[in-house]
Parts: C-alpha cells; sequence; structure tokens
C-alpha cells in the first residue's frame, strides 16, 4: 500500500485557508458539476473540510467534508435534513457526524485514496467519540434505470431499520424499494455493486444502509439516497482495517 513509503503519495490533511477551501470547492465543482464551476453552498461555513493530495503531482485527488451533531435533535440543520424526514432519527442518543461532498478526481483511480480517506474519517470519528455517520450517496446523472442492478440490490439486502428509515421530503424522488419488480428479475449483485459510487460500497460493506426512496437532484444531476452507519455494527475485521489506516496516517501524514 502506497502509505507504507518512505514519503507516501498521498497525505491528508484538514482544510487550512481561504485557497485550500477554494481547491475543494474546484474539485466538487469538476466531480458533481462536471467543471461548470466551483461548487460550493451555505454549509461550508459550519463543516471541517479535508483534502487529500497526491504530492507527486502536486494537485487536490479527493476532498469531502464533516459536520458533527451532538445528537439526533439537531438533524433538520443538515444537509441531508433539506431531502429527507429524518424523525425517526431525532431520538438517537450519542454523536452523530454528517459526511458530505465526498468526491475523487475523475482522473485518479488509485484504491489507496479511498484507503486513506476512510483512514483520516476514522481517526475524526474517533476524536469525537461519534455513534452515527451518515449522510448522501449521489449516483451519476438522473437516470434511475442506468442504476437498475444497484437499486434492486439496496432493496434486496440493504433499506434502513424500520424504525429508523428517513421519510419522503424532497418534491422529485424515486421510489425503488417499492417499485414493481420484473417478473422473474433477480438482482444481479456484482453488476449491482459496480453500478455504485465507491463510498456506498463502502458504507454496505461495514454494515450501512440506506432510504427507501433516491432523491433526483438537478442542481448536481444526481441521485442520492440517504446512507447511515451505525458505529456499533461496523464488524470487527472491518474495524481493524480501519484501525490500521488510521494508524498509518499518525506517521505518514503531514504536520496538521
Amino acid at each position: 500500500m502506497t502509505l507504507t513509503s518512505t514519503r507516501p503519495r498521498y497525505a491528508a490533511r484538514i482544510v487550512r485557508n481561504a485557497s485550500d477551501l477554494r481547491a475543494a470547492q474546484a474539485l466538487r465543482g469538476l466531480a458533481f458539476g462536471g467543471g461548470r464551476g466551483d461548487d460550493r453552498d451555505r454549509f461550508d461555513a459550519s463543516c471541517t473540510h479535508f483534502l487529500i493530495e497526491d504530492q507527486a503531482q502536486g494537485r487536490v485527488v479527493c476532498c469531502f467534508r464533516v459536520l458533527p451533531f451532538i445528537n439526533g435533535a439537531g438533524l433538520d440543520r443538515s444537509y441531508s435534513g433539506q431531502f429527507y424526514g429524518l424523525e425517526a432519527l431525532r431520538g438517537f442518543s450519542g454523536p452523530m457526524l454528517e459526511l458530505g461532498r465526498f468526491c475523487i478526481h475523475p482522473q485518479a483511480n488509485d484504491p489507496d485514496i479511498l484507503r486513506l480517506a476512510w483512514g483520516e474519517l476514522t481517526r475524526h470519528v474517533d476524536r469525537l467519540g461519534v455513534r452515527m455517520l451518515f449522510g448522501c450517496s449521489s449516483f451519476r446523472g438522473t437516470q434511475a434505470e442506468r442504476y437498475r442492478d444497484a437499486f434492486d440490490l439496496l432493496r434486496a439486502r440493504h433499506l434502513a431499520p424500520p424504525a429508523l428509515r428517513p421519510r419522503v421530503k424532497a418534491p422529485q424522488v424515486i421510489r425503488y424499494a417499492t417499485r414493481p419488480a420484473a417478473p422473474g428479475r433477480q438482482a444481479d449483485r456484482r453488476r449491482g455493486l459496480q453500478q455504485m459510487p465507491p463510498l456506498l460500497r463502502s458504507y454496505l460493506a461495514m454494515g450501512g444502509w440506506v432510504s427507501d426512496h433516491a432523491v433526483i437532484d438537478p442542481h448536481l444531476d444526481t441521485l442520492h439516497v440517504f446512507t447511515g452507519l451505525e458505529i456499533g455494527a461496523i464488524p470487527p475485521a472491518r474495524k481493524r482495517l480501519l484501525r490500521a489506516a488510521a494508524q498509518m496516517l499518525d506517521g505518514a501524514s503531514p504536520a496538521r
């Protein structure tokens, strides 16, 4: 893994100034907006932002932002709360963390980038004692048929528990969980996973769950599903991998 080299190719750090934030917003614009300009919104000022840089090429290859909550009582103020009715999560006790605007440069295909991002996120989750990680996982474009196998797989295996399930709030949604299945059709797991964004695959591998509907977001030209991950439900083997990535970062990242 790249992180074990004397001078690792990639380094993760918190955004420190306006220039750093502009670099993150530019990458977001490239990833979500097709390069039509920087992506920014009112939540940027309240979030902690992270960058992953390719030190060999001198460019940002990944970014994400996080917004902490003491418990579920204030989730209406979250980014996700604009699109999903989160009343079922209001009673959740313990710290929560919203992960947002996660993106990787379209020309950066090294799996170490995603591993590094999760290692950095793990350190932050541990520092804050977070008990649930949540956010919106986005599919490119707004044509649900492109992702039929992915949505079939989500419906069959990964829906949120009924007691925690977000309700419909956005004006444009796709109720994929109640859409009639084609006669004799079964979800193709391999193809479904291939159709999912890497972030969502990571959530699901750790025991995450999703809303029973997808929101159509014409502003970002995406479909997204609410995604939740209870930290206590992460399988032990997966936790060890996350901890290992986080520990390697302690010696690999530059001064923070």
